[in-house]
């Protein structure tokens, strides 16, 4: 009996025969004299033949099935092609966040251990300067340009190579988390695990091929081949995702009709806001996905307005698992301060909400559930739930749980989330794990209580901490705010106080500090580093109000 093949790879194939003349990729190069924007387009044949000739060329330069390769290109074709070629030839490659500085991205690479890189001069160049990280490495390879191109000339067409086989519970890629409470570590991603993700995303937001996307983070992209959506390269600097120009994005969306987007909320937060501004819709968007941090209220609300066909939806989960559970626009109470609504879970994932704890679990037999309403850690189980760390089995030890003795049902992954489920089954997340403020009086989460501070018009972004020694924390707040003369602050610290002093939970946060621009993650800039803002409140001053006094 054969097996069939779970090659992710295959999708590109079968979009390719299903949809040959459609658009599969659109990369800008510029403007043309009446200001539209100029791009470079690859039907889904084109697309095929690009990673074909990749797959040749790897292949030539001696990169085989199980080889780690380590993928540092530009977003767009040479990510799309690369990638895709690497998968069709069996190999696997390492993913890596380019702008989480220079010491984690090469940590990352030592952990990983490629055996090739497949990169741009530049990466070529960083590879030979510091050769302790990258002493693997033994194949490099230049990633630059369309290959199609080259290959066209005479006696220059490369021999063809065959999809590997590759089973379901094959190792398929690396992709590193972003670390954003912690080191990044590389996830380890199997086929079968991506062909669940396809499915999930297909049927939960209901994308049909055909459909146009701008995804505002480059990985996402590698989705489309296999959903068959067009894929716009958006006018943003990975490395800086937050330096980008709201205009370009809301001009290729209405330009190339732009059917669905992903992004992180201060990216759309940004874009929203200047569509409020000129007075912009876009309605040929069907969907925008907003993930890597909670949705707050006022992105929620503004986005019935420049989406009068469309909803906003928020997809859960993590690098280890995606999608978790999903909610849309229409579903939410944009008044809330319990936390942030992430919706029911999707089909096939099962979610948990079990007692904190910050020691590991060995079985599902050692953990106990709460009920509903009460705050817990939030575990997974479900196709899309990854096995491993790469090379890390502490830090697997930590995040694993696994099946009861005798049972098939598969591990559970600890998302280090904190959150409750409610009376009719949907989720509500109330902040990472490892940001929770333990306090003499209990225990506060991150998303309940910045909710209510966010509530004052001067505040977009705001961070709970704790001050003070390990088992005497004091809550404290930092805003991001321009610095305030002392008297400024004074007054602001005790407008915020006034507010905190109307819930229960916030009562008791009494100090407050201001910083003009918060330390976040790269990839979605938008999960505050609390960890490094606690750091920094260390040799700060704090202004604490009461208007009791």
């Amino acid at each position: 009996m054969s097996v069939p093949n779970a090659n992710i790879a295959r999708h590109l194939g079968l979009m390719a025969a299903a949809q040959p003349q459609r658009a599969a990729l659109k990369v800008p190069r510029g403007r043309s004299r009446g200001g539209d924007i100029d791009y470079l387009a690859l039907n889904f044949a084109e697309l095929d033949a690009e990673v074909a000739a990749w797959s040749a060329r790897l292949a030539a330069a001696g990169i085989g099935r199980g080889d780690r390769t380590l993928v540092m290109v530009r977003q767009g074709l040479p990510l799309i092609a690369s990638v895709f070629a690497l998968f069709r030839i069996g190999a696997v490659p390492v993913v890596i966040d380019p702008g989480m500085g220079r010491k984690s991205f090469l940590t990352c690479v030592a952990h990983s251990q490629p055996s090739a890189l497949v990169g741009i001069p530049l990466a070529r160049l960083i590879s030979r300067l510091f050769r302790g990280p990258f002493r693997s490495v033994k194949v490099r390879v230049a990633a630059s340009g369309s290959l199609t191109a080259r290959l066209s000339a005479p006696g220059a067409a490369a021999a063809a190579v065959p999809l590997a086989a590759s089973a379901a519970d094959e190792l398929a890629a690396i992709l590193f988390t972003s670390g954003s409470t912690g080191a990044p570590k590389g996830v380890r991603y199997e086929h079968g695990m991506f062909d669940a993700q396809v499915r999930l995303i297909r049927e939960t937001y209901r994308i049909e091929p055909g459909e146009i996307d701008l995804p505002l983070l480059p990985i996402f992209a590698l989705f489309n081949p296999a959903l068959g959506m067009t894929t716009v390269v958006p006018e943003i600097d990975p490395s800086r995702p937050a330096a980008f120009n709201p205009a370009h994005i809301v001009q290729a969306i209405r330009q190339e009709n732009v059917t669905n987007s992903f992004g992180s909320p201060t990216l759309w937060r940004k874009i929203g806001d200047h569509c409020r501004r000129e007075n912009i819709v876009l309605p040929s968007l069907r969907r925008v996905l907003c993930a890597g941090a909670a949705v707050p209220a006022a992105l929620w609300e503004s986005s019935r307005a420049f989406l009068p066909a469309g909803q906003l939806h928020s997809p859960y989960g993590a690098t280890e698992a995606l999608p978790v559970a999903s909610v849309s626009a229409a579903e939410i109470d944009a008044d809330s301060v319990r936390g942030a609504c992430v919706g029911r879970p999707v089909p096939g994932v099962d979610v948990k909400v079990i007692a904190v704890t910050d020691a590991p679990i060995a079985t599902e037999n050692d953990f106990t559930e709460v009920p509903a309403g009460e705050i817990g850690e939030f575990i997974v189980r479900g196709p899309v739930v990854t096995k491993a760390y790469d090379a890390q089995p502490e830090a697997t030890a930590r995040a694993k749980i696994a099946a009861a003795p005798g049972a098939t049902t598969g591990l559970w992954h600890r998302l280090g989330d904190c959150g409750f489920r409610d009376e009719s089954g949907r989720l509500w997340f109330c902040g990472r794990q490892a940001e929770r403020v333990v306090t003499a009086a209990g225990t506060l989460y991150t998303e309940p209580c910045e909710q209510v501070f966010r509530r004052h018009p001067r505040v977009t972004r705001c961070a709970l901490i704790g001050v003070g020694e390990p088992g005497r924390l004091r809550a404290a707040l930092v805003v991001e705010a321009p610095e305030p003369t002392s008297a400024e602050a004074r007054a602001f610290a005790r407008e915020l106080r006034a507010l905190g002093a109307a819930h229960a939970h916030t009562a008791g946060i009494k100090i407050f500090y201001f910083r003009p621009v918060f330390p976040v993650d790269v990839r979605h800039n938008a999960k505050i580093h609390r960890l490094t803002l606690a750091q920094w409140a260390r040799t700060e001053r704090g202004y604490e109000s009461d208007p009791k006094r």
